[in-house]
């Protein structure tokens, strides 16, 4: 595998040097989300330990952004905030919420999603990997969304397992006997969505324009890979804290975390193997002539986890900034963006730009040319991709987190608000760092600065609008 994987890297050295868009023609969208993975997991962010050459040459040969948002710090939340165009103060869903008998709280039939937007405009849509935004048949489901063809999980609770007894091929539930009662590790999930992608790549035309969409489960918990040759690079490498879970086997549950006796050599390999998926889909694009007209982003749902073993402060996750998944500190949703699109996007270009995942439905509306009716918080990039006029620039960012006692931030310009504990006091004091001088937000200067405080907490009152599917406690 490891060979296989030096071939991608040269060969996709080629492909970004090559290729230019085809000139009147809508591009094709690509957008990979990783799961949990964190600003400083990657090369081009610093990491020293995991090698991911293929996404780091996404960098050299695009543009990458320093100062880019998730929708939210856990998984549901951020990807209804990317996919309906707004943060977590307007959009439909805010949390993380099981329903039975498998998937998440489904979105509503009424919500406007990217995929809807570009269907309608004539593209091919499609999405493999993790959805968690409503079971098959309820409104949410991606068939209803907007999306031809989906492959994966469709439960975040499942997700947790990378061998699982099942997936879903759009409302048909695809079982996995190997697998099966959870009694074997046979099939490993993501390498059988990563095949289900690659072959909607080639089904694809330069005559119809396509969205897909891969919200990859790598590397979230639980720490597991096949004992391949990516596994045997990091094996023996770090130093071990085995950890104990929730084994594969009789007693095994549907969203448990397995014992890992190398949790540290695992994470790097999972890693790893998400940067072998990038390059993956980097060469059949090339292979198809699809990459003349294709714009592709990486980015991640949010920052790094901490369950099943996972030791993001060992591998410097978080890269300089405070804090993991399910904070709303940078570290939380402080996120790896990289955009690419050959003979339009400068190669080996940076920017500073804020943006956050409710900025991609008007950028994607705007390169489709499509028309849509809902309201968006988001603003079009497509000035700062194409280096065509003037890029619009927002007033403020907002997020909320309905978990830990609930949560609340906002950012404007170098400032940055943070309200805990809200559901014990919706009207708390925020603390306040200013992230030019502080990124890693280590001196809350609330005190020294008590009217700009002020200004972000009226800002906070401002983005925020009630939810009764999720309500902050004591709200009023």
């Amino acid at each position: 595998m490891i060979k296989g994987l030096l071939i991608i890297i040269i060969f996709f050295t080629g492909v970004l040097h090559i290729t230019a868009q085809t000139a009147g023609t809508k591009p094709n969208i690509v957008f990979i989300l990783a799961d949990d993975l964190g600003f400083g997991d990657l090369g081009v962010n610093g990491q020293q330990l995991i090698h991911t050459p293929n996404i780091d040459r996404l960098a050299k040969h695009g543009m990458l952004f320093t100062q880019f948002y998730s929708g939210a710090t856990v998984c549901a939340p951020s990807r209804s905030a990317l996919l309906t165009g707004q943060h977590t103060g307007h959009t439909y869903i805010r949390g993380n919420k099981a329903v039975e008998p498998e998937g998440e709280e489904p979105l509503a039939d009424s919500v406007v999603t990217i995929m809807k937007i570009l269907k309608q405009a004539g593209y091919v849509t499609g999405a493999f990997g993790k959805w968690g935004l409503g079971p098959v048949g309820s409104s949410g489901d991606p068939n209803k969304q907007g999306i031809d063809k989906f492959f994966g999980y469709n439960s975040q609770g499942l997700a947790h397992r990378y061998y699982p007894d099942h997936l879903w091929s759009n409302d048909k539930k695809i079982e996995l006997n190997v697998n099966k009662g959870f009694r074997q590790t046979g099939q490993y999930g993501p390498d059988l969505i990563q095949h289900e992608a690659l072959d909607f790549i080639d089904e694809q035309t330069d005559r119809k324009s396509f969205f897909l969409f891969l919200p990859y489960i790598l590397p979230h918990a639980e720490l597991l890979v096949p004992d391949d040759s990516i596994f045997q690079t990091y094996k023996g490498k770090f130093p071990e804290k085995p950890y104990k879970g929730n084994d594969y086997g009789a007693d095994a549950t549907a969203d448990g975390y397995t014992s890992q006796l190398y949790p540290h050599a695992t994470f790097a390999a999972m890693v790893s193997r998400l940067d072998v998926y990038v390059g993956q889909v980097i060469a059949k694009l090339h292979e198809k002539g699809l990459d003349k007209n294709t714009l592709v982003i990486f980015s991640s749902d949010n920052g790094p986890h901490i369950e099943g073993g996972a030791d993001p402060v060992f591998f410097n996750s978080s890269g300089i900034y405070k804090g993991v998944k399910r904070d709303l500190y940078e570290g939380g949703i402080h996120v790896p963006f990289i955009a690419v699109w050959p003979g339009i996007i400068q190669p080996g270009t940076s920017t500073a730009h804020i943006g956050a995942f409710w900025d991609l439905l008007p950028t994607f509306a705007a390169l489709a040319d499509a028309k849509y009716a809902t309201a968006t918080d988001g603003i079009s990039l497509v000035p700062l991709l194409t280096g065509k006029g003037t890029q619009k620039r927002h007033d403020y960012l907002y997020w909320e987190f309905h978990e830990k006692g609930g949560k609340q931030a906002l950012r404007k310009n170098d400032w940055k608000a943070i309200r805990l504990n809200v559901d014990a006091d919706p009207r708390g004091l925020v603390e306040l760092y200013h992230l030019s001088i502080d990124p890693g937000e280590k001196t809350n200067v609330a005190s020294k600065y008590p009217e700009k405080a002020k200004e972000l907490e009226r800002l906070i009152e401002e983005a925020h609008v009630q939810s009764v599917l999720f309500p902050f406690k004591n709200e009023k």
